[in-house]
């Protein structure tokens, strides 16, 4: 997603240059990225108004899914977990499962970390 700083970024390229491949290679974006900010500032559209967030199916499990994952030590695998939702109801497709196990034992890992301070020992 595009911040508003970004997309007025790809909209002074695109005026530079005149064109939407060229100012897309300046931004490192796309051309139809290019193209669907210019058009939305010439319509007079607010560039800064953000997306608004679709609820995903998943949504409602992930306390679920915190919780075992915590209590594994996130050594569960979504395999073992899947069956667990569906009893509590879940009704969607196991790769977004899959996927929602993964981000929140990825987020598990990150909090979890141990770092030592390095001790410099003599040789």
């Amino acid at each position: 997603m595009k911040t508003a700083r970004e997309k007025l970024d790809i909209i002074t390229a695109y005026e530079e240059t005149g064109s939407y491949r060229a100012a897309a290679e300046l931004c490192g974006t796309t051309h139809k990225t290019v193209s669907r900010v210019v058009a939305k500032w010439r319509a007079g559209e607010d560039l800064a108004t953000p997306r608004r967030q679709v609820e995903r199916n998943i949504d409602a499990f992930r306390d679920l899914v915190v919780d075992r994952v915590e209590a594994t030590r996130g050594r569960i695998s979504a395999k073992r977990l899947l069956p667990v939702a569906r009893a509590a109801g879940y009704a969607g497709s196991g790769r977004n499962f899959r996927r929602l196990v993964a981000e929140v034992k990825a987020q598990w890992r990150h909090q979890h970390r141990v770092f030592r301070p390095w001790v410099h020992a003599p040789a």
